[in-house]
């Protein structure tokens, strides 16, 4: 296994780096799933050792179903990464979410249909559990860091991942809206599946970029108008990030994201192809020899 760092962080658009590390070094990890999206920037930033990925490369150069989700979340892992910080632009589905605002989601749910969101298959069945798709503890030391950071921000709702890369019609705004949605986004629901297998707690930091295509005067969303908010609210989600690594809690982790292969692999040891376990070796290791 690679060595490397302890928490992960995704940067989503408008986030494409992190000032601000001691000793950083660049670090290229190659995956069984093909390469991240970019070259991994790794060191110690707030005191705690990190691994930063640009979820759409620098530059934003890979749309949301190009990303190599498995990829993203290997090289994590084989960094060591336990926990990752996901930040995410989204539109708001919700008045009270307004533009420039953060959400930190407690749910997902999925519209996406080209999308690979497991390790498993192969020769090899797995189920984790995942009616609760976020980490507590961690989402609960981004509210902590969104308080600490001056932030507006509100705890809870349901983030609705789209395939993209188009916005949504209004005819889609509207049901997503009458189902209860509160946030539409392109990119977290895989990362939050992935991220589960491979036992890593996740978390989102949804940043509110428009009010999506539903609202009476924000009807027509475009990429300069999501671009513009993204520039402002960088600033505040990367003291909210630091923040956050000054208060997350050091190994072991207290939540059960860590054990949650554990009633999971349905397949017998004996069953499963030698190449699945050694490629998922860092996932799966402990459970099948």
């Amino acid at each position: 296994m690679t060595e490397g760092a302890e928490i992960g962080i995704i940067g989503g658009s408008g986030l494409y780096e992190m000032e601000g590390f001691e000793t950083a070094r660049e670090v290229a990890v190659d995956t069984p799933f093909g390469a991240p999206s970019d070259r991994l920037r790794v060191g110690r930033l707030e005191g705690r050792s990190v691994a930063f990925l640009a979820r759409h490369a620098r530059g934003h150069r890979i749309l949301p179903s190009e990303l190599n989700f498995k990829a993203n979340v290997f090289a994590l892992k084989l960094l060591g990464v336990q926990a990752i910080l996901s930040v995410s632009a989204v539109g708001s589905l919700k008045e009270k979410y307004a533009p420039l605002h953060m959400v930190i989601p407690d749910q997902l749910f999925d519209r996406t249909y080209l999308r690979p969101s497991t390790f498993f298959g192969r020769g090899l069945v797995a189920h984790v559990a995942f009616a609760q798709p976020f980490c507590p503890v961690l989402s609960a030391t981004l509210a902590e860091a969104c308080g600490e950071a001056g932030a507006t921000f509100h705890r809870g709702g349901t983030y609705v991942c789209i395939e993209g890369p188009q916005f949504s019609t209004r005819a889609e705004s509207e049901l997503y809206r009458s189902w209860g949605m509160d946030l539409v986004g392109m990119t977290n629901l895989q990362e939050a599946k992935l991220a589960r297998e491979a036992e890593l707690c996740y978390a989102t930091l949804a940043m509110v970029t428009d009010y999506d295509c539903w609202h009476p005067d924000h009807d027509s969303v475009t990429a300069d108008q999501i671009i513009a908010n993204l520039v402002r609210n960088a600033a505040t989600a990367k003291a909210v990030l630091r923040a956050a690594l000054r208060h997350l809690p050091s190994s072991p982790r207290p939540c059960d994201c860590g054990s949650a292969l554990k009633q999971a692999l349905v397949t017998p040891a004996e069953l499963v192809p030698e190449r699945v376990k050694r490629e998922l070796a860092p996932i799966i290791g402990k459970y099948l020899k």
